[in-house]
């Protein structure tokens, strides 16, 4: 599952110019029965079955042993766990090494929680494993890394690292059936492009998520554009 997603477009990339390295363990090879067992019932009863703590105990001492040098964060993805955000991303991209645990079945065994740093949940929804969780958290970090990004300024200024929602964006054609781009784009005066920015990210961050709102600290200049926002509807 992870050799296409991560060997491709920018993760690839920055994986080929050496920038990061990822390495995918199977924890079915610690297992220590001849069957490789990896899950079992729960104990008191109950449906599905639960990943014993023996073989991903053992695959990080494995992983440890590799490179005892290096901090590790450890990640459990699991529903229970801090939603990811790109906080959390920013915090993951400062790290020297991080090791995802991806579920599957019913749960875990609660003695896996003790082998980690971190729970992590991508969002309020079941998936059938952790890995495709996994495999966002892992793209959402690397793109933050130093280089991997051709336009240094594009991982600081996107959606959710500045706050707000960003902008709206146009190309070529200045008009495509009817709709034209705005003019303040094409007239060359670079601060009123910029005043004009911001202003499309307030009000797109207030129509669509004011909830992030509430999060941000506004300048004097961001609750007056604000405010006329809010009185032109």
């Amino acid at each position: 599952m992870f050799e296409g997603p991560l060997g491709e477009s920018i993760i690839g990339k920055a994986v080929d110019k050496g920038l990061l390295e990822i390495n995918v363990s199977n924890f079915r090879e610690y297992s220590d029965n001849k069957h490789q067992t990896v899950d079992d019932y729960p104990y008191g009863g109950g449906a599905g079955m639960l990943l014993k703590v023996q073989p991903i105990s053992d695959n990080l001492k494995a992983i440890e042993a590799e490179s005892p040098a290096e901090k590790k964060r450890v990640i459990l993805l699991d529903p229970a766990g801090k939603r990811f955000d790109q906080h959390m991303a920013e915090e993951f991209a400062e790290e020297e090494h991080l090791i995802f645990i991806c579920g599957h079945y019913e749960g875990y065994d609660e003695r896996i929680r003790s082998l980690v740093t971190d729970e992590v949940s991508l969002g309020d929804y079941v998936l059938t494993g952790g890995e495709l969780g996994a495999m966002v958290m892992i793209d959402a970090t690397v793109r933050l890394l130093p280089d991997v990004l051709g336009n240094a300024t594009s991982a600081a200024t996107d959606s959710h690292s500045t706050g707000l929602l960003e902008h709206p964006q146009y190309t070529r054609p200045a008009e495509f059936e009817g709709m034209a781009v705005p003019e303040v784009l094409m007239n060359g005066n670079h601060k009123l492009i910029e005043e004009w920015r911001l202003k499309e990210s307030l009000r797109r961050t207030y129509e669509r998520r004011p909830d992030m709102l509430e999060k941000l600290t506004l300048t004097p200049e961001m609750e007056k554009m604000l405010r006329e926002i809010k009185e032109s509807e």
